[in-house]
């Protein structure tokens, strides 16, 4: 695959999550990091690049709160946007009609939250036929507590994210991997 084929997904890494509850920034210098360099890398090499900002009823979630923009340490200049109001960044927002009439075959998904919208794209992509790379350091969650009262840490839900996804909806690659992989396939 090249530059040209593949397309870097940016899921949902907006300014609302920072008013959810569950908001945990311990780990965001590391996530912004990473995030921003598979950004900069997907630019320079001429990969198209696609934002997408999810949007709903919750009052942090709706266009008008000025909060469904891009967190605020990012820097993304995006070829297309566009707005989802579930999980998937392929249902009902034109995603697919438009990664196809640009001949794209491989996506590499990342952004916010990577056991929800993160995994769904990324097995809604694979279903679909699209090659996927999932870049799990370019990916930001948060602990959740089980019913039983177990307390998963967003490491813990990292792993088992990548456990459920490699081999079946994608291949697991670092930020470097997945940009290596253009230059390899040029």
């Amino acid at each position: 695959m090249s530059a040209q084929d593949t397309a870097l997904i940016v899921v949902d890494v907006q300014e609302s999550f920072r008013q959810a509850p569950y908001w945990d920034a311990s780990e965001l210098p590391t996530y912004l990091s990473r995030q921003q360099a598979l950004i900069d890398g997907a630019k320079a090499a001429g990969m198209p690049i696609v934002q997408i900002f999810h949007v709903d009823t919750d009052e942090a979630f709706r266009l008008e709160s000025g909060l469904v923009r891009t967190l605020n340490e990012i820097t993304i200049a995006p070829d297309v946007t566009f707005h989802k109001g579930v999980h998937s960044a392929l249902v009902d927002t034109g995603l697919d009609a438009w990664l196809r009439a640009n001949d794209i075959r491989r996506v590499i998904v990342s952004g916010i939250r990577t056991e929800q919208c993160c995994e769904t794209t990324t097995r809604h992509a694979s279903d679909l036929g699209f090659e996927v790379d999932f870049v799990t350091e370019a990916t930001l969650t948060f602990p959740m507590t089980h019913a039983s009262g177990k307390v998963f840490s967003a490491e813990d839900i990292r792993i088992r994210t990548e456990l459920v996804l490699s081999g079946r909806f994608a291949r697991i690659a670092t930020v470097e991997q997945a940009l290596a992989s253009l230059s390899a396939a040029a």
